[in-house]
C-alpha cells in the first residue's frame, strides 16, 4: 500500500513538473504553431472549459478568472477558430474572403458581386472585410480571416507593399490578387491592362491638342499607379511630347487629389488636362474642375478653357458633368468573377502550373 502511494505521489510529482514547464514554455513564446485552447488554459491556471466560457463573454466566470484568461489570450496571440465544428467533422466551411482597400468605394462593391456570383453558383458564401490601405489594419484582417477556415481568399492589397508575415499566417488557404500584384508573392492574379489602357487615355487628350497634362496618382504606394503612370509616359513620348515633373500628384484619394489640382491650376503654367489614376482620385479632380469653372462670374467666360481630365475607372453621371472627360472604362464584377473563376479553379485541383495572370481589357469613352 505504501508502495502504491509512493508511485502515486511520484506521478502526481512528474505531472506538476510536466505542466510547470509547459507554463513556462507558454511563458517564454516557446510553442510550435498557432497557440490553442489548451495553451490559454495551462498559462491561465484554468481549464479549456472556462476559457472557452470567458471567450464566449464570461458567464459564471470570476472577473479575475476572465482577467487571467485575458491576458493569457493576448500573451499568445491567441484567436478563436470561428469554423472549429465543421474543422472536426472535417466538412469545408464554405465561406470565401474577399479582402479589398476601401468599403467606400462604389467600385468594390461591384467587385465583391462578381465574386459572389462565381461564389454562389459553386455553393459557396463571402465574407468581406477592408484594410483601408492601411497595412497593419490589413495583417490583422488576414488573421481574422485565418480564423474562420476560410476555403480560399481574394485579396486587393493595400498600398505600400503586403506584409509577407500576413501572407504567411494564412496557413496555405488558397490566394488569387486582384487589381494589384505584390513585389516577391507569387501567386494567382487578377489585374486590368493598366500599361496599354493608360497609353489609349493619354492619347485620347493628345488628339485634343492638350501638351501640358498633369498625372494624379500614388506612383510610390501602389502598383497600378506604377503601372498607368508607366502607360501614360509611353504615350507622351510617342507623340513627342514632354512632362513636366512638377505636374506629378502622387495622391490617392478624392480630398488630396481636389487640393492638388487646385493648387496646380494656380500656378503660372497650370496643366491644360490632367490623368488621373483611379476613379477616387477624379471625384476629386472634378471637384476642383468645377469649382475652378463655376467662380467665373454669371455669363462670363474663363480666361481659360475648362480643363479636361482623363479618368481610368468609371464615373457616375459622366455625361452631365459638363467637363471634357475620357474614360478608361472596365467592368469590376468582371474582374471580381476573373477573380474568383481562378480561386475555383486552384480549389479542384484544375489549375495547371505556376502564378497565372489574367488582364482584362479597358475601352476608352469619350463624353
Amino acid at each position: 500500500m505504501r508502495h502504491r502511494r509512493k508511485n502515486l505521489l511520484g506521478m502526481n510529482m512528474s505531472r506538476s513538473k510536466a505542466s510547470s514547464a509547459k507554463v513556462g514554455a507558454l511563458a517564454r513564446g516557446a510553442i510550435k504553431g498557432a497557440p490553442t485552447v489548451r495553451d490559454v488554459a495551462a498559462l491561465a491556471g484554468v481549464s479549456p472549459m472556462t476559457v472557452s466560457r470567458t471567450m464566449a463573454g464570461g458567464l459564471n466566470v470570476r472577473p479575475e478568472v476572465q482577467d487571467r484568461v485575458r491576458d493569457a489570450v493576448e500573451k499568445l496571440g491567441y484567436r478563436p477558430n470561428q469554423s472549429a465544428r465543421n474543422t472536426r467533422l472535417r466538412k469545408p466551411t464554405g465561406l470565401i474572403g474577399i479582402a479589398v482597400t476601401n468599403l467606400d468605394n462604389p467600385y468594390y462593391g461591384r467587385f465583391a458581386l462578381g465574386v459572389q456570383k462565381v461564389a454562389s453558383a459553386h455553393g459557396r458564401q463571402i465574407v468581406v472585410g477592408s484594410s483601408g490601405e492601411d497595412p497593419a489594419l490589413e495583417e490583422q484582417l488576414l488573421r481574422e480571416f485565418a480564423g474562420r477556415q476560410l476555403e480560399g481568399l481574394i485579396l486587393v492589397p493595400a498600398g505600400n507593399g503586403l506584409n509577407q508575415g500576413a501572407v504567411q499566417q494564412l496557413g496555405g488557404i488558397p490566394l488569387v490578387l486582384a487589381t494589384r500584384t505584390v513585389e516577391g508573392l507569387e501567386g494567382d492574379a487578377v489585374l486590368v491592362e493598366d500599361v496599354a489602357g493608360a497609353a489609349a487615355g493619354t492619347a485620347a487628350l493628345l488628339e485634343d491638342g492638350h501638351r501640358r497634362i498633369g498625372f494624379l496618382g500614388d506612383v510610390d504606394g501602389i502598383s497600378t499607379a506604377r503601372r498607368r503612370f508607366e502607360g501614360f509616359r509611353q504615350a507622351l513620348e510617342r507623340a513627342g511630347a514632354g512632362f513636366d515633373p512638377g505636374h506629378l500628384a502622387k495622391v490617392r484619394d478624392s480630398e488630396a487629389a481636389a487640393e492638388a489640382v487646385g493648387r496646380l491650376l494656380a500656378g503660372p503654367h497650370p496643366p491644360t488636362a490632367f490623368f488621373s489614376a483611379n476613379n477616387r482620385t477624379t471625384v476629386g479632380a472634378l471637384r476642383a474642375i468645377c469649382e475652378r469653372r463655376d467662380r467665373a462670374a454669371p455669363g462670363s467666360r474663363l480666361p481659360t478653357p475648362v480643363p479636361a481630365l482623363a479618368s481610368f475607372d468609371d464615373v457616375e453621371l459622366a455625361d452631365l458633368l459638363g467637363v471634357p472627360l475620357s474614360v478608361m472604362s472596365h467592368d469590376p464584377r468582371e474582374l471580381g468573377a476573373a477573380a474568383a473563376d481562378l480561386l475555383f479553379e486552384r480549389l479542384a485541383g484544375t489549375a495547371d502550373g505556376g502564378p497565372r495572370l489574367v488582364q482584362l481589357p479597358v475601352t476608352v469613352r469619350r463624353f
